[in-house]
């Protein structure tokens, strides 16, 4: 694509008014150009995330100088290139990580923050990629620093988080425990070789997980939940064991007694990855290059796609997304030729 074929104008999916599924509008703004270290994207799909959704509703407003309008990450073709860029150019197939604005027809992403498409994995699925491996990786591997051998915990199993940080965990040698909302769910996380799944409708994961492991708990948990299942998740840790939660369903407050953090040394924290900055984005990008994308070749790893919806179904995606029954991520197609 030269840039005389670049439009000046393009279609978004807007909110005008926050609310339900139905405030998602298509719109129209100007065509984004690449600053500096930054690329323009032509964008083949955009990953759906819960930060959207909450973005749709009015309770997360969108950083600084990023677009109004959804959109954390995307696949495409770089069109366009700003200064200093070193890593890309026009015509790769890539997938990014943005600060919004990726429910488009184009999108900048900064340099730091887009990787090439993987070998083995489409130009369409790779839109599932950036905010969960980034996410997962970052957390579970850097901050709570799983070890090989040790136990992992991740609460929905079957979410896009979920998936991959199963995939990721079996990859590097971890015995992997989730939970999941339903029989079904439970079984396709089994094919993804956890070592139990657990229905938290009806069973107690504690106690199954303390059972499971001689009483000797798990190493890691990854959290998406909070409010009470915090000390519920202490409960459940090994000496010296790691807690990282990342998103709060389940309430912003919870009591805990701290004996058990003092007596089993035990750390609980967290992160939110879209307001850090480039440079921290571009660390984890780092190690995904080096030790996560070849997996991708090798069939190790795999995008877990639930439902791709058009352009103009962006509403009846979120609302799939709100039903919590879809396994995997949820794309929404913005070239309807990818």
């Amino acid at each position: 694509m030269t840039m005389a074929d670049i439009p000046s104008v393009m279609r978004v999916i807007d909110v005008p008014n926050p609310g339900g599924p139905d405030a998602l509008v298509v719109a129209e703004r100007p065509v984004p150009a690449p600053a500096k270290g930054e690329v323009l994207i032509k964008v083949a799909a955009a990953g759906l995330n819960r930060a959207d959704v909450m973005q749709r509703q009015g309770k997360y407003p969108p950083p600084r100088g990023a677009p109004e309008y959804p959109g954390l990450e995307v696949s495409g073709t770089v069109v366009r290139v700003g200064a200093d860029v070193k890593s890309f150019r026009e015509g790769d197939a890539v997938c990014a990580l943005l600060q919004g604005g990726g429910y488009a027809e184009y999108c900048v992403s900064a340099e730091g923050q887009v990787m090439p498409v993987p070998e083995g994995v489409s130009l369409l699925d790779a839109a599932a990629l950036p905010e969960t491996y980034f996410t997962v990786w970052s957390n579970v591997f850097q901050q709570a620093a799983l070890q090989r051998g040790e136990k992992l915990l991740v609460h929905g199993g079957t979410s896009g988080i979920g998936t991959t940080a199963i995939q990721l965990a079996v990859a590097f040698g971890n015995d992997v425990f989730v939970t999941a909302g339903s029989e079904e769910k439970c079984q396709f996380c089994e094919s993804l070789g956890v070592t139990k799944a657990i229905n938290y409708k009806t069973q107690d994961f504690v106690a199954e997980i303390m059972q499971a492991t001689g009483k000797a708990g798990v190493n890691v948990v990854l959290d998406m939940i909070a409010g009470e299942y915090v000390q519920k998740n202490l409960d459940v840790l090994a000496q010296n064991g790691r807690l990282v939660i990342i998103a709060t369903q389940g309430g912003y407050r919870s009591q805990i007694n701290i004996l058990p953090v003092m007596s089993r040394r035990l750390t609980l924290t967290g992160s939110t990855l879209r307001p850090q900055p480039i440079a921290f984005k571009e660390k984890i990008k780092e190690e995904l290059s080096a030790r996560v994308w070849p997996l991708f070749a090798t069939g190790k790893l795999r995008p877990i796609v639930d439902r791709v919806f058009s352009f103009n179904e962006a509403s009846q995606a979120h609302a799939r997304m709100e039903s919590s029954e879809h396994i995997g991520k949820i794309l929404l197609r913005v070239d309807p030729k990818a």
